[in-house]
């Protein structure tokens, strides 16, 4: 007898529905499964016969085929094991194919039955809810990522027992609570770190602020222990919360992953990674094997990318964030298909001025590295990446005065209303704009309607591209922080005051 069954499969972040096929005949005990299976998907025979007769279920010893269709598309993942064992059951009549059609079922089993957590869930509901289909079962593991998705009627499911009884009407479907307020799934994202915290740094912080109104990127140069990591791990409690769809995309991204912890809907805190300089770049990137995942930059989508000792990194690691950085996404080529990963992110790298991290000049602490060396160690970066930052930063050290000052500095949620209230301006400046709203993201064409400059700007600017070499990147750069200055100040037009602001904002650059 011929079974049919809905699941779901991945493609780089989208969700695709597959028809598990499942035929049983007459002949010697074989299971033989076609249309691209990896290996995982081709193990799931042992689990799924092992979990059918630890449910109490008899396995046919007959000739099975499944098929998963369509059969051109590469399967990979475990999701796969419940809709597998529910239509070997159908298809020996123990389930009427009737009471699986309006299904679609997604699931890792273990061998005494039990549902795994599965990556992947969101996405392949979306998919379901976008092919019209009107019920779906999932582990009960990530029934709260997938409660994220309206318009669909949801089965939590613990084992394929449960799964059976529900799929033959015996049992209706549970559904577990909603999440806790302190889980990420929340309203209102709470962070353990706050700008109040930090002590002196005033001038980096106001640059922070304007980094994070505009969504630019911020390189901190500066010798160990200034501050530079605490400063950016604060960046993200200045942003404004995620959107509905800002929070949609990104969960997606972390259930592709697997980065998603069990139990939780929606990630509503801004993400913050920070990779070790030892990464490859397929692992900050995206890519790897044939199934290509996502990687640090995409799971950095609509928050905060961390390079932490920048020249450390491989060359052709920071080299493959050029395109990211441009255009917000990552495209991965394969000789068959191509995939594209979200990557919209800010990018926050730190530096010391020599591999000492003490560059001559510093008055507390001697700097013992030659000319060579510290020529070698900038180097590492090259003009088109440095070219792609926004806002560069000389990070000091504090001095002692402001070490053991007890009063607290401005807090994240005063600045954030500050940072909102600017995004606010650009989302009504950018309204017609499907994509990003952002002022790094403004094109040539927006840089003429919203970035016009009065004629003592236009010279400041002038001179300041004769004097430094400025790339037309770098002015166009410029221009975009003058308008986030003038955008966090609330004013329309772009004065002299906001250029000089921006334009001092490029000037370690030049000191390199």
């Amino acid at each position: 007898m011929l079974a049919r069954v809905k699941s779901g499969a991945v493609v780089g972040v989208e969700g695709l529905l597959v028809d598990v096929e499942v035929d049983i005949a007459k002949g010697l005990p074989v299971f033989t499964t076609v249309g691209l299976a990896e290996g995982a998907v081709r193990e799931s025979k042992e689990r799924v016969r092992a979990a059918i007769r630890n449910s109490g279920y008899e396995f046919p010893n007959r000739r099975i085929t499944i098929n998963l269709a369509p059969a051109d598309l590469k399967k990979a993942g475990t999701g796969y094991d419940l809709p597998i064992a529910v239509g070997i059951l159908a298809a020996a009549e123990l389930i009427s194919p009737t009471q699986i059609a309006p299904w679609c079922l997604i699931g890792e089993l273990s061998l005494d039955g039990t549902l795994r957590p599965t990556p992947g869930v969101l996405p392949m509901v979306l998919a379901a809810r976008q092919a019209g289909v009107a019920t779906v079962m999932v582990p009960r593991a990530n029934a709260a990522e997938a409660m994220m998705v309206a318009g669909i009627k949801l089965a939590a499911v613990s084992s394929l027992g449960e799964a059976v009884d529900i799929l033959r009407g015996l049992r209706e479907p549970e559904l577990p609570p909603p999440p806790e307020p302190e889980s990420p799934g929340a309203e209102r994202p709470d962070y353990e770190v706050d700008f109040a915290e930090v002590r002196g740094q005033e001038y980096v912080k106001r640059a922070l602020e304007i980094a994070a109104a505009g969504q630019h990127n911020i390189l901190l140069q500066g010798p160990p222990g200034t501050g530079k990591t605490m400063l950016a791990r604060r960046l993200p409690t200045i942003m404004p919360e995620l959107s509905f769809e800002e929070a949609l995309e990104t969960t997606r991204i972390y259930s592709v992953a697997g980065e998603l912890d069990p139990g939780f809907g929606l990630l509503r805190r801004r993400p913050f990674r920070a990779p070790h300089h030892t990464i490859s770049d397929a692992g900050l990137i995206g890519g790897g094997g044939q199934w290509p995942r996502p990687g640090q930059v995409s799971l950095a989508h609509k928050g905060v990318l961390f390079l932490d000792e920048l020249p450390e990194f491989r060359k052709n690691v920071l080299e493959s964030l050029r395109q990211p950085l441009e255009d917000g996404r990552v495209t991965i080529a394969r000789s068959r298909q191509s995939l594209i990963f979200p990557a919209d992110f800010m990018l926050v790298a730190a530096l010391n001025p020599c591999p000492c991290g003490h560059y001559p000049g510093n008055e507390q602490h001697e700097c013992h590295c030659t000319p060579a060396q510290i020529q070698r160690y900038r180097h590492r970066l090259s003009g088109p990446l440095l070219d792609r930052i926004d806002l560069y930063l000389e990070v000091t050290p504090v001095k002692f005065q402001e070490i053991t000052d007890h009063a607290p500095g401005e807090s994240s949620a005063t600045i954030r209303k500050r940072v909102e209230a600017a995004h606010a301006i650009q989302r009504r400046r950018f309204s017609r704009r499907k994509t990003a709203f952002h002022n790094s993201r403004m094109t040539p064409r927006d840089l003429e309607r919203h970035c016009r400059v009065d004629p003592a700007a236009h010279r400041l600017l002038e001179e300041a591209v004769r004097r430094f070499g400025l790339s037309a990147r770098a002015y166009h750069r410029i221009l975009k922080i003058a308008r986030t200055i003038a955008d966090l100040a609330g004013t329309a037009d772009l004065a002299t005051a906001h250029v000089a602001e921006a334009v001092q904002y490029r000037r370690l650059e030049f000191k390199k």
